[in-house]
């Protein structure tokens, strides 16, 4: 049995008397956040929040992970003790800040979501053209041998919808979801110009998709998951829609170090590994759970996509 580390309980309380550090930790706790976003969002100088979060990455309240240049923090629920948690809960009801750091967070997230659909609606209409890591027909062929007839399905990110199109030949009812105000636009318009009935492109954002509650049947997100900023509040968010008994499947890249596809291809993530996305899975509540290389590219950085795969715990189960 594996014990992981736990920070001091007299250590963390010292740390928390400082109303900056209770702030850090308070955005932290929601959102894995760089030093820029910091200083974005409590209008701080960067060497008075690096001081700040090295003193508890220390004290063993925050994490760092490097991504390209940028070092992101988040907070560490596993080392957090429930002392601490309890003390959060009340500096956020009494510290003044709050209600503004709430805003800056807010802020922080649309301009990661623009930076994201910038990109997209740049590539409206030239998507199925233009070169893409692990858009590979046969990954696509092999996910479409695990679909049933005659299903509610929601492909989230979806782009300009070409897999909704092929899927909805099949499938009872498609609900495509993109961020891209451009690729919602176009691929609307594409299944009109097709005779598309059963297909009804929607925007939103593939962590909290524009869906009710135990809906659909599949949820699919075909090399979309390294585009969200929490793959795992998406994989929840797929969870949450799909009806008892419901599966989803996931087509991404393998994790990989073509750090030039942050920029390229607007990736927030180089890919996961097997366990890492079978572990995502897990945690939003899959059963069933599985995952394996399906393909890999011939032309160099040699991407290769992972197809993942879950149910949803039937009622009563």
């Amino acid at each position: 049995m594996y014990f992981f580390p736990m920070a001091s309980i007299l250590k963390s309380l010292r740390l928390l008397s400082d109303d900056t550090r209770l702030r850090l930790l308070l955005l932290l706790r929601q959102e894995e956040l760089s030093v820029a976003e910091l200083q974005e969002i409590l209008g701080m100088g960067q060497s008075r929040i690096s001081s700040h979060l090295a003193q508890l990455r220390l004290g063993l309240l925050v994490t760092d992970r490097r991504a390209g240049k940028n070092i992101y923090y988040a907070v560490d629920h596993s080392a957090l003790p429930p002392e601490v948690g309890s003390v959060l809960d009340a500096a956020a009801l009494e510290l003044p800040d709050t209600k503004s750091d709430a805003r800056g967070l807010d802020a922080v997230r649309r301009k990661r979501a623009d930076l994201s659909r910038e990109y997209f609606n740049r590539m409206a209409g030239r998507f199925g053209r233009t070169y893409c890591p692990g858009r590979t027909w046969q990954g696509v062929s092999r996910m479409l041998f695990t679909l049933v007839p005659s299903l509610v399905i929601a492909d989230l990110g979806a782009g300009e919808g070409h897999l909704s199109q092929l899927l909805a030949k099949r499938a009872s009812r498609v609900i495509a979801v993109d961020n891209s105000e451009k690729m919602v636009e176009y691929g609307a318009s594409l299944a009109r110009e097709n005779g598309i009935h059963n297909l009804e492109y929607r925007f939103g954002d593939i962590e909290s998709p524009p869906i009710e509650p135990e809906t659909v049947d599949l949820v699919l997100l075909s090399q979309a998951l390294h585009h969200a900023s929490n793959p795992g509040r998406a994989l929840a968010a797929a969870h949450r829609i799909l009806r008892p008994g419901g599966q989803v499947a996931v087509l991404d890249l393998l994790a990989h170090q073509f750090e030039q596809a942050r920029e390229l291809y607007a990736d927030t993530w180089l890919g996961f590994t097997e366990s890492e996305l079978g572990g995502l899975l897990s945690d939003a509540g899959f059963i069933d759970v599985d995952a394996e290389v399906v393909s890999r590219d011939e032309q160099n950085p040699v991407f290769q996509t992972l197809l993942a795969t879950g149910k949803k715990r039937s009622s009563g189960v």
